[in-house]
């Protein structure tokens, strides 16, 4: 019910899923798409190509849309954000603002709020937009965290699931080294220990780490007090909301039926549901996986879970026909409920955070040093930012409790990232390819145009789009 997907340009997740001997598969995307946003009034629509079933106009703008995004983002120093261009300006509005700013139709306004709901579990008016280019670059780009395309944050899900990573670590520090049931009420330190306290019991040690979300650790006591720009940030850091639901079929009717399974739905009264995916395990158990997300898990969160049963089931019946109505069983999980999670996927930055309390991110307090997947500079947010966050911060440790059994290599990092020196988390798209790929998306999407016949333009445009995937992707 939680984190499930990795893509293969998440290398620090990749690496510890073969280092452990564990698969992957590809997360299934053939058939048709459904795809229902644009008003009240407006009809869902199905495409099989990766590009999302929009009229001309709408496909024109999302082109020019994303586009501009990813060429901010390009220009975005992960590691210190106040080095990208216009920084100020670009964290002084949010999201929000610069789709209205931007986009040339209300539907694909509308798009952009399904997507932020999606990725962040949040509204664009919630969140800083050097913020968003940031976390779009730390992926490779916008389409990255949406696709499931190869090297895209859908592309794989991981056989018997992802919780045997936190199972094959734990096994391999021993069990009897961690604490279960024991949350952390507060953590000391002096000029020669730290201190780390739970209900029942305490730690003394020289250095500790603090993994948990920034609004969990702001809860924690420290003693002395934090630095009042470490304190500002994680008590203005808010998490999305998201609830996770599993319903599960006797037969994967989708698939008989030409559909992939993945929905994508506007915020409205009557449908919870965001996005959908097929959710079929290896050995064929069918099931499709959805959220319900931002505005509209924060209005349903209040109702029964039978409610939101009934509610999704019409949804996909609507959607996928009336075999998906027979289910045989509906699981669901919000996050927001969990005490020690409080909500997910990942904490934003609100407009203004960046500039003036992003370095107290990663900066050690004293003894106390801060990991999770918030703090990463690559594939922020999932998997494997946390674990890019391991790493570092592992480093950082050693670097004052033994550097001796550091490589030079391993002090260098340790010394960048404390001087928050940038560098591109990977390799992005050189020019030529980008120019490459809009050149030949430009000269289709003229020549549907003066076909003039809509079908006809949606189809190559379509294509269009599959050419601009592939060629960033190589």
């Amino acid at each position: 019910m939680g984190g499930q997907w990795v893509g293969s340009s998440q290398t620090y997740v990749m690496e510890l899923i073969k280092e452990f001997g564990l698969e992957v598969y590809p997360q299934y995307t053939t058939g048709q798409k459904v795809h229902h946003v644009g008003g009240p009034v407006a009809k869902a629509r199905t495409s099989s190509t990766t590009i999302p079933a929009l009229s001309p106009l709408v496909l024109l703008d999302l082109l020019q849309l994303v586009w501009k995004i990813d060429k901010l983002s390009a220009t975005v120093s992960v590691e210190n954000p106040m080095k990208t261009p216009d920084a100020h300006k670009l964290d002084s509005m949010t999201l929000h603002s610069f789709i209205e700013k931007h986009a040339w139709t209300e539907e694909m306004k509308e798009e952009m709020g399904v997507c932020s709901r999606v990725v962040f579990g949040m509204e664009p008016n919630q969140m800083s937009f050097l913020y968003f280019l940031m976390y779009a670059a730390a992926a490779g780009g916008v389409l990255f965290l949406l696709d499931s395309t190869p090297g895209s944050a859908q592309e794989f899900r991981v056989k018997g699931g992802t919780q045997q990573l936190s199972e094959r670590l734990a096994q391999q520090i021993g069990w009897e080294s961690v604490r279960l049931g024991q949350a952390v009420t507060a953590i000391w330190q002096d000029a020669g220990w730290a201190k780390v306290t739970t209900a029942t019991q305490s730690y003394l040690c020289k250095e500790v780490i603090v993994s948990c979300p920034p609004h969990l650790a702001a809860k924690i006591h420290y003693q002395p007090a934090l630095p009042s720009q470490r304190e500002r940030l994680t008590q203005n850091m808010p998490v999305g909301h998201l609830i996770k639901f599993i319903i599960t079929y006797q037969t994967a009717f989708w698939r008989e039926k030409g559909f992939s399974g993945e929905i994508v739905a506007r915020s409205s009264a009557e449908c919870p549901l965001s996005v959908t995916f097929d959710g079929t395990s290896p050995s064929g158990s069918p099931a499709l996986v959805g959220f319900i997300s931002g505005v509209q898990a924060y209005e349903w969160s209040s109702r029964v879970m039978s409610e939101r049963c009934d509610a999704v089931v019409i949804s996909l019946v609507k959607y996928l026909g009336e075999e998906a109505a027979h289910y045989i069983h509906y699981e669901e999980k919000d996050w927001a409920l969990e005490q020690y999670s409080g909500g997910c996927p990942v904490n934003v930055m609100a407009p203004g955070l960046l500039t003036y309390h992003h370095p107290s991110l990663r900066k050690p307090c004293g003894r106390i040093h801060w990991a999770g997947t918030e703090t990463a500079t690559q594939w922020c947010g999932y998997m494997d930012g946390a674990i890019q966050s391991a790493q570092r911060v592992a480093l950082e440790v050693l670097a004052r409790l033994c550097p001796s059994t550091l490589t030079q290599k391993e002090q260098e990092a340790v010394q960048a990232a404390q001087n928050h020196e940038s560098g591109p988390c990977r390799p992005t798209p050189s020019k030529s390819r980008v120019h490459r790929a809009l050149i030949i998306t430009t000269l289709t999407v003229a020549a549907a145009v003066l076909l003039a016949k809509p079908q006809v333009c949606r189809y190559w445009i379509g294509q269009a789009w599959d050419v601009v995937m592939f060629v960033l992707c190589q």
